[in-house]
């Protein structure tokens, strides 16, 4: 009995200890979140103020007339 007995113990330490190192290496892939890019709220603002820009370029013109000079007299 003490050579069944001294049997399966070696036989259980032998395997046991290949058992226990423990199971196949799973790697797993980390999945990346995926960004989603939001439209901004002031996607109008900008055309807007160019749009004045150029209304006001537009409308104030260039009035360059010449105006008259007069000449300077210096004494001398």
């Amino acid at each position: 009995m003490t050579k069944l007995a001294s049997s399966i113990l070696a036989l259980t330490l032998a395997f046991g200890s290949a058992v226990s190192a423990g199971g196949p290496v799973v790697v797993e892939e980390e999945v990346q979140p995926e960004v989603v890019a939001e439209s901004p709220r002031s996607g109008w603002i900008v055309p807007v103020i160019i749009g004045g820009i150029i209304l006001c370029a537009i409308a104030c013109g260039d009035d360059d007339e010449p105006t008259p000079t007069t000449p300077v007299l210096t004494s001398g």
